[in-house]
């Protein structure tokens, strides 16, 4: 199986840096690649988002699904899988996730990304979400762990539909702070890009590297340890909305510090959140989705 994940010169240079390091002879060799396709439309028979076809390469696989929320009873549940219990240096992991005829899906991860300890090469993760035909995708994994010294690189391509919605959240934490370790990584890089067929919509960094810059200074982290984003895109006539039920969620809570932020191109909204306590935040953005779902699905 021959996956074309990101070619060098896709590959950012504060990444592409650690190739310089011992090198890696695990890269690429089966249990390095991870993949995951899935493509899910809503059955009109059925009643429910079904899963029309799926493709995996261990360490990926997915859940069936599961349909357990009352209020959205055609939503599909799927948990992403891995049995290998973290990414280790040299994986490559990709994600294919398309939505097509009004189909409806939550969709998460079995539990944290642990990116494990590296002392050669690095590793990436590509996710590509496609959203399209007024179908409704919410992608919320758990948090992402960077041990000590790990090299990581996470590419999200969104592709949303003007009839569609889209919510993606990600969690950074310092690391395995029982253990000691307070960024202690060397680079966790997240990009994110938006794009409607063609039209980019646009595009978003966010390069964390704690040897080379103090994350704790006023300007980045502050006194706070873990940093979220959330993605809203959807139709621009439910930006105004989202913002104030968004803005009085925040109102509500002085746990956490946010943000939010009108995408360009209106193609919807952008949230940071700054705290210490996963858990908080975690609250925090699912409280957001049923704020999205309120005034999109319900």
């Amino acid at each position: 199986m021959s996956l074309k994940f990101c070619s060098p010169e896709k590959i950012p240079s504060e990444i592409k840096f650690y190739d310089k390091k011992i090198s890696q002879m695990d890269v690429g060799k089966t249990g390095k690649i991870g993949y995951l396709k899935i493509d899910l439309k809503h059955d009109l028979q059925k009643n429910k988002t079904i899963i029309t076809h799926q493709k995996s390469q261990v360490p990926l696989f997915i859940q069936k699904a599961l349909y357990y929320d009352e209020t959205i009873p055609s939503m599909a549940h799927l948990f992403i899988l891995s049995p290998s219990g973290g990414i280790l240096q040299g994986d490559r992991y990709r994600t294919d996730i398309t939505l097509t005829n009004n189909a409806i899906s939550h969709i998460t991860t079995q539990g944290a990304t642990r990116i494990y300890k590296m002392d050669s090469n690095y590793a990436t993760q590509i996710i590509n979400l496609n959203v399209s035909e007024n179908s409704y995708l919410e992608f919320i994994p758990e948090q992402l762990i960077p041990y000590k010294n790990s090299r990581y690189y996470q590419k999200i391509n969104f592709n949303v539909d003007k009839s569609s919605t889209l919510v993606y959240s990600e969690i950074i934490v310092p690391g395995r702070v029982a253990m000691g370790e307070l960024f202690d990584y060397d680079i966790c890089y997240l990009k994110s890009s938006g794009r409607d067929g063609d039209q980019i919509l646009f595009n978003d960094s966010c390069i964390l590297e704690p040897k080379k810059q103090k994350i704790t200074i006023s300007s980045v982290l502050g006194n706070n340890t873990i940093l979220a984003s959330i993605y809203i895109l959807t139709k621009k006539e439910n930006i105004s909305n989202l913002k104030d039920g968004i803005y009085a969620h925040f109102q509500a809570t002085d746990e956490i510090k946010s943000g939010l932020s009108i995408l360009p191109n209106d193609s919807g909204l952008v949230i940071r959140i700054l705290g210490n306590s996963s858990e908080e935040i975690r609250t925090s953005i699912y409280n957001i989705a049923k704020i999205v779902r309120k005034h999109v699905l319900l």
